[in-house]
């Protein structure tokens, strides 16, 4: 994908150029607003990443003349602000996500390629498998191996957005937004809980145990 990065801090964004580069996206560093400005109205990018506090124009500023002008490319901001408001500012200006800093690379690449997915052209998915997993989304059932597993709603969800990214580490945050759509820690162990509940459900029997955790990184379903 070809990414703009909009960051005036010097090593943040080499940083991050640096890591997109090595998984193969082309990149285009802005310093300022200004640039970042000019390169949203006159390049193409799949994805923007926007450092809201910059010189010249802050990234809130850039991304409403950007919407204002009908660019709708997807947009992560990323600030050292942490409070509610300030996210809320964030995706009020336009924003699809929202990063406070320090962040881990690997949660940013997990969001630039979920904005990715959201932003390309979608199939109706009525059925999920992955290895004995098999999920029917229209009559919300999960069996394994053939013997149906009984799962509450909140359980369902989880499992759904392990299946959509097979493979793949899904974060504590983003399960946190799309499951109870929180936008915000609530500061308990409301996800692992369910979480330790529908492994306990899908490994019954003592069968082989296919939700990976990695501290700090998330969870994901086996692939194979």
């Amino acid at each position: 994908m070809r990414i703009l990065i909009a960051e005036d801090d010097v090593e943040t964004a080499r940083f991050i150029e640096r890591g997109l580069a090595e998984l193969g996206h082309a990149v285009v560093v802005a310093a300022n607003g200004d640039d970042a400005l000019h390169l949203g109205l006159t390049e193409n990018f799949e994805i923007m990443i926007l450092d809201r506090m910059m010189p010249v124009r802050d990234g809130l500023e850039v991304l409403r003349c950007l919407r204002a002008a009908g660019n709708e490319t997807p947009a992560i901001m990323l600030t050292a602000l942490a409070r509610i408001e300030d996210r809320v500012d964030g995706l009020d200006a336009g924003a699809d996500d929202y990063l406070t800093k320090p962040f881990a690379f690997s949660e940013l690449v997990a969001r630039v390629n979920a904005l990715a997915r959201r932003s390309a052209p979608q199939q109706t998915e009525t059925r999920l498998c992955v290895g004995p997993i098999v999920m029917d989304l229209l009559a919300r059932e999960v069996r394994r191996n053939g013997a149906a597993v009984l799962l509450q709603p909140k359980e369902f969800r989880l499992l759904e957005e392990l299946m959509r990214h097979p493979g793949e580490f899904v974060t504590r945050t983003m399960l946190l937004e799309r499951v109870w759509d929180f936008h915000f820690d609530p500061q308990t162990k409301i996800v692992e809980t369910h979480m330790s509940r529908l492994r306990s459900k899908l490994n019954e029997g003592g069968l082989d145990d296919w939700i990976e955790t990695r501290r700090g990184v998330g969870y994901r379903v086996r692939a194979q």
